[in-house]
């Protein structure tokens, strides 16, 4: 039997962040933490780049970033019929959409049986929440909360890392596995870059929280794929509002 049998479909919250630099441009940092992004960017600059230069990827670092989306995904069945719904936490104030997500994993996602899932969930999307709602003065949620856990305690299910079966080098994009396993989503590829420019340039965070309601899709039909299920259908994906 395959292991993820094991794991309803029903108990998983798929989730997804979208994070950007915390301010603007480097000039905008305070001078403490310029001297620390001069120190990461010596180890990540291409020849002659100037810190400057190189911040617009500051969104990748919870210590120089900022979460701006959070979209959580479950799966819901009617009459036997794979539902997905969708409900995002979005805006420019860091410390209210962090809240809000805690809440409905305090509140609608704290039982034993529920699994936390996401595309490089365990390098990157868990641990800068974790450290985001520590900065913001939030307490952790308990599926969040793994310091002295056991490994097999920790609910968290990660699409890359099943991929990899053990093989670290591999680093396959949700992207290029959501093309390879026929997973019909039309999305416009996009970088850490892009997610910079659209929110401190262009001011359009609804694209941003569209590319991140995708992801977070992708990440549920790659997760059915994975146990050879069939794919949820288009049109039962239901973007839930801000005030369901």
């Amino acid at each position: 039997m395959n292991m993820l049998e094991f794991i309803k479909n029903e108990n998983i919250l798929f989730i997804n962040i979208e994070t950007v630099p915390v301010v603007a441009s480097f000039f905008e940092l305070p001078e403490g933490l310029k001297y620390f992004w001069e120190e990461k960017s010596e180890l990540m600059k291409k020849n002659s780049e100037l810190p400057s230069e190189t911040f617009v990827k500051a969104g990748n670092f919870a210590e120089f970033g900022k979460i701006v989306c959070i979209s959580v995904g479950f799966i819901v069945y009617k009459k036997g019929t794979k539902v997905f719904r969708i409900k995002s936490f979005y805006g420019d104030d860091e410390k209210k959409l962090l809240s809000d997500f805690a809440y409905l994993l305090n509140n609608h996602f704290n039982a034993e049986e529920n699994y936390l899932c996401a595309h490089n969930g365990k390098e990157f999307d868990f641990p800068y929440l974790c450290r985001r709602l520590l900065v913001n003065g939030l307490h952790l949620p308990k599926q969040l909360d793994i310091a002295g856990k056991k490994p097999w305690d920790v609910k968290h299910v990660d699409t890359l890392e099943l991929w990899k079966f053990g093989d670290y080098r591999n680093n396959a994009s949700i992207d290029l596995l959501a093309t390879i396993f026929q997973i019909p989503i039309i999305k416009e590829h996009h970088t850490t870059e892009d997610i910079a420019r659209l929110y401190w340039e262009e001011k359009n965070l609804p694209q941003i929280v569209n590319f991140c309601q995708k992801d977070v899709l992708s990440a549920a039909q790659l997760f059915l794929r994975y146990k050879g299920e069939t794919l949820i259908r288009p049109e039962l994906v239901v973007v839930v509002g801000d005030k369901e």
